[in-house]
């Protein structure tokens, strides 16, 4: 991790040190620094637009550019991800160097533009995200597998929340102690939820603390095909066949059998 990187940190905390504008997500020597900015805009019409900036700076930032997600109820996520496209777009004009507070003021300056030009293309019947972000954005589905839930109730709406907010269906799957997540969705809304799983603190401890989620794998990661999940559920199953039957509506039957059956054994 640089020392420029958390000199950036320790400035924009000062700076957002509003109750929630700045949360510290994630520190560490050996994946970098994951942190979210909240923050009022103004929109089209000059109407407020609270935005909600998630900035992950790999360990050798800036010589490598963040990684940025775009969250916010006033947009939808197709505005959203324009306002990210553009955001990784400035981020090249200052490659190099410390550049997350540069990115939070230009996008307070321009988002009712990117917003107007949205709709539009949108009007038009044009998009303005460009073919390589349609092109990285395809649907794919992934499965998670948990060793355990102590705050089953909080963890759940947790997950529920992120997926509703991300645009993602699938499935948590509960059988005996076995737990499952499925997911499908965009790859790039996948990527995000990920972050969120591995930086929040979801569950709590043996001693009843909030603590972060480690011990979770990922299963298996494929594009998904025509038949997908059209909503996303929590399930209890009480049978294998129940399970599998799941697994098979959405043609990922011989993955179940590849990568599940060997959990439960």
């Amino acid at each position: 991790m640089s020392k420029l990187a958390l000199e950036e940190l320790s400035a924009i905390a000062a700076i957002y040190c509003g109750q929630g504008e700045c949360e510290v997500l994630h520190v560490s020597e050996t994946e970098g620094i994951s942190f979210r900015i909240q923050t009022s805009v103004k929109g089209p019409l000059e109407t407020d637009v609270l935005l909600k900036l998630l900035f992950s700076l790999p360990i050798n930032y800036p010589s490598t550019l963040p990684n940025i997600s775009v969250h916010s109820e006033q947009l939808t996520r197709t505005q959203c991800m324009a306002v990210k496209e553009r955001l990784l777009e400035e981020a090249k004009r200052h490659f190099s160097q410390p550049m997350v507070h540069e990115l939070i003021l230009w996008i307070q300056q321009n988002l009712k533009y990117i917003v107007e030009q949205d709709e539009t293309s949108a009007c038009s019947g044009k998009s303005t995200l460009s073919t390589k972000a349609t092109t990285d954005n395809g649907v794919s589905t992934v499965l998670l597998h948990l060793d355990h839930m102590r705050a089953k109730g909080k963890y759940v709406k947790t997950v529920e929340k992120w997926c509703a907010d991300l645009r993602l269906t699938g499935r948590v799957m509960f059988m005996g102690k076995m737990i499952f997540i499925l997911l499908q969705g965009d790859k790039s809304s996948i990527k995000e939820y990920m972050v969120l799983q591995k930086t929040s603190k979801v569950d709590v401890d043996s001693s009843g603390k909030k603590c972060k989620e480690k011990m979770i794998s990922v299963l298996f990661e494929t594009k998904a095909d025509d038949r997908r999940f059209q909503t996303f559920e929590v399930k209890e199953y009480s049978t294998l066949d129940e399970l599998q039957s799941e697994f098979e509506a959405v043609g990922l039957a011989e993955l179940f059998t590849e990568f599940v059956l060997p959990q439960l054994k």
